[in-house]
């Protein structure tokens, strides 16, 4: 019976636990508040569904997976380049405004509570993190700055172990008096951080290594072999140095995470899910074992507290931790008001509560309740106040409004002139120093350099460009360029070309991991650049109004699986290039789905036009008269300039 009252309450636990998040997710509130609630409502304060004491030490174990899993997640996620350029105030927010905020906080419980001052010593330490689960949902689609996201992102990250080393030191402290214990104690901290870099460093080096080695684990076993290597560098480092566990899988995740494996973008993914399935059960467990009386039981100085810390202590905070780094008043004034705790504080809260009633000791329940409260209320209140305090600080960014392309000769340049053409911000890319310049000529913003390095891709303000296009011949190097810029930009569109090859169907093997195959089918891009540089390419526009009769209908249609054919004969004998529908352009990609009256721009090779013209009347298109398509093309206008001084530093060689 027991047994099965275990499995029940971890049943309920992880089904609540998506069910709260996938809601959270659709009605836009972060998704802990929710937890919260349903924590609160399935225990022992609410349904009595769940009740973790059923779970004794297993409780603790769980946690320590979660936790594990959770901040190896967050690690993956920072980059080693934005964190060298915010290195400062990273550096000085986990360090002083760790101090500033655990003896600021504990000095407010004091105060306005009474309670002694290791009581409220244990609360300072346990509210010092803020937490990945939280930051990361909360900035990811307020579109910030990329130096504010990459500051939060990694002081969450990078500030849970510290703070769960800082809160096991000061419950050892609180549980003894004696000085030669307290000397020990911070001797011990030291070894625990050195230790725990020690470990994870070595650890992500070579669960790295291995991960890099073609075949060495087996293909679908990569996720689960660095979920079991990630547990269990948790426990060794653990077993060697207590508490060293958790500073040594954050740091595993950011090796693996910088040294770009294979299976990189699998693993982030498998990460994502499995963190979300775990931060849900977590919390709805944790806040099950917190009692509505105990909270209530805190009185009107606990608000006072949680309102010291949130307009007093983290202003504090971050005012000593940014006075020296290059932000603005804004900035510092943004990540002063974002703080909002998360897992690490409420799993931490319960395992020193449990430690301290295992001991006899006053105080644990009050101590869970006050942190509990302070999770709710941060939380609630970042995610109700942080967009908005971001718009009226213009801590956003604009939209994401630009074209980048990466191939400046022939069909590239093309799709160039068609988009700005009609309004819109086009910027190139290229290695070739002589086709830069040739796009300069035509009024371009160019980058010259390798489009797959960082430093490259931030000279173009990629934040701001909302679709990527490669179309060079080289279709690894287009795939990596749209995939680069959505990993580290968060570019959401990208299409991709594709060299012609044999069959009626793309090949599996040439499928674009994060884009879309760019024009109706693959084309010779060499051989209308080719084209192209002799003057022998049109461009010209055509209505799709496809015949009604089914069994006339081409089965070249873009909506058809089997679009693609040998390219041979009439498939090089036009490219549709965009297609405009509603005076919107768009590229035009394979399977794209045509409605009547779509405006299409296509080049068409001349020498060959009639045979081209002949072959797009099969399949649906009709040349529109003047009235039609002067109704329905956009009205051409210069888009907006784009600031020279990021788009031309350095763009071409002497």
């Amino acid at each position: 019976m027991e047994t099965a009252q275990v499995g029940f309450t971890i049943a309920i636990a992880l089904a609540a636990g998506v069910l709260a998040q996938s809601i959270a997710r659709q009605l836009h509130i972060p998704g802990i508040l929710l937890l919260l609630a349903v924590g609160f409502g399935l225990g022992q304060s609410g349904l009595a569904w769940i009740d973790p004491n059923t779970l004794g030490a297993g409780l603790f174990g769980i946690v320590d997976f979660a936790v594990a899993i959770i901040l190896f997640e967050g690690g993956l996620n920072l980059e080693k380049s934005r964190l060298r350029r915010q290195e400062l105030p990273i550096l000085q927010l986990i360090t002083i405004g760790a101090l500033v905020t655990l003896f600021g906080s504990s000095l407010a419980v004091k105060l306005f509570l009474g309670w002694s001052w290791s009581l409220s010593l244990l609360f300072g330490s346990l509210v010092v993190v803020t937490g990945p689960t939280v930051i990361a949902p909360l900035i990811r689609d307020m579109r910030l700055r990329p130096n504010l996201k990459t500051i939060l992102e990694a002081e969450g990250v990078l500030i849970d172990p510290i703070g769960a080393v800082l809160a096991i030191l000061v419950l050892n402290l609180t549980l003894t008096t004696q000085t030669a214990t307290v000397v020990h104690e911070m001797v011990d901290l030291t070894y625990r951080l050195g230790f725990g870099i020690l470990m994870g460093t070595l650890g992500g080096f070579l669960l790295g290594g291995i991960l890099s080695v073609r075949y060495l684990v087996p293909s679908g076993y990569t996720n689960i072999f660095t979920l079991a290597t990630v547990f269990l560098l948790f426990h060794a480092s653990d077993h060697f140095i207590s508490q060293s566990g958790i500073l040594a899988v954050t740091v595993a995740g950011m090796v693996v995470g910088n040294l770009r494996t294979p299976v990189d973008r699998d693993l982030r993914e498998f990460k994502d899910q499995l963190t979300i399935l775990l931060v849900g059960m977590l919390f709805i467990l944790l806040a099950a074992d917190v009692h509505w009386e105990d909270v209530m039981g805190l009185g009107p100085g606990a608000l006072i507290v949680v309102g010291a810390l949130v307009f007093i202590i983290r202003p504090l905070n971050v005012w000593l931790s940014t006075r020296n780094a290059s932000l603005s008043w804004q900035e510092r004034a943004f990540i002063g008001w974002v703080a909002p705790r998360g897992i690490v504080a409420a799993a931490i809260a319960a395992l020193t509560a449990g430690v301290l009633e295992e001991r006899g000791m006053e105080g644990g329940a009050e101590l869970r309740a006050l942190v509990f409260l302070t999770i709710a209320l941060t939380v609630g209140l970042a995610g109700l106040t942080a967009r908005p305090m971001a718009s009226f600080l213009k801590l956003r960014l604009g939209k994401r409004d630009r074209v980048a392309i990466l191939g400046v000769e022939g069909l590239g340049l093309m799709l160039g002139k068609e988009f700005r053409e009609r309004g819109v911000n086009v910027i190139f890319f290229d290695s070739d120093p002589k086709r830069c310049s040739e796009a300069e000529k035509e009024g371009f913003p160019v980058v010259f350099g390798d489009a797959l390095q960082e430093r490259t891709l931030l000279r173009a303000q990629l934040e701001f460009v909302g679709t990527t296009i490669g179309v060079t011949t080289n279709e690894h190097l287009n795939s990596m360029f749209v995939q680069q810029a959505h990993a580290l930009f968060q570019v959401p569109q990208g299409y991709v070309s594709l060299e012609p090859f044999d069959g009626e169907k793309i090949p599996e093997h040439l499928h674009p991991h994060d884009g879309k195959v760019l024009f109706e089918r693959p084309h010779d891009i060499e051989r209308w650049a080719v084209r192209i540089r002799h003057h022998d390419v049109t461009v010209e526009h055509f209505l799709f109004q496809p015949k009604t009769e089914p069994d006339e209908v081409s089965t070249d249609s873009p909506e058809t699986e089997t679009l693609v054919k040998p390219t041979n004969g009439n498939a090089e004998r036009s490219v549709i290039l965009t297609i405009i529908r509603k005076k919107t352009i768009v590229p035009m990609h394979f399977k794209f789905e045509l409605k009547n009256l779509d405006l299409a721009t296509v080049a068409i090779y001349k020498p060959e036009r009639e045979q081209a013209l002949a072959h797009l009347a099969k399949a649906g298109w009709t040349v529109p008269t003047p009235l039609i398509l002067e109704e329905l093309l956009p009205q051409p206008h210069p888009p907006s300039p784009i600031e020279p001084s990021h788009t031309r530093p350095s763009t071409l060689p002497s």
